[in-house]
């Protein structure tokens, strides 16, 4: 079984998002976003060393 990631969300908020668009959160949706938003800093993370730096900025997450 794969090891449980920390929880980086703020669930309150993110339930209160979903349900702003008129939606039900599931019980896994959470950590579902949260592997999501792990992938996403561990990939800004890569770019930003393979550009020499040592921190990551905003256009790290936006490479497309």
């Amino acid at each position: 079984m794969a090891k449980k990631m920390e929880m980086v969300l703020v669930a309150s908020k993110v339930k209160a998002l979903i349900k702003a668009g008129k939606c039900n959160t599931s019980g896994d949706a959470l950590d579902g976003l949260n592997g999501v938003v792990h992938w996403y800093v561990q990939q800004a993370v890569k770019r930003a060393a393979a550009n020499g730096r040592k921190t990551v900025r905003s256009h790290d997450f936006c490479t497309g």
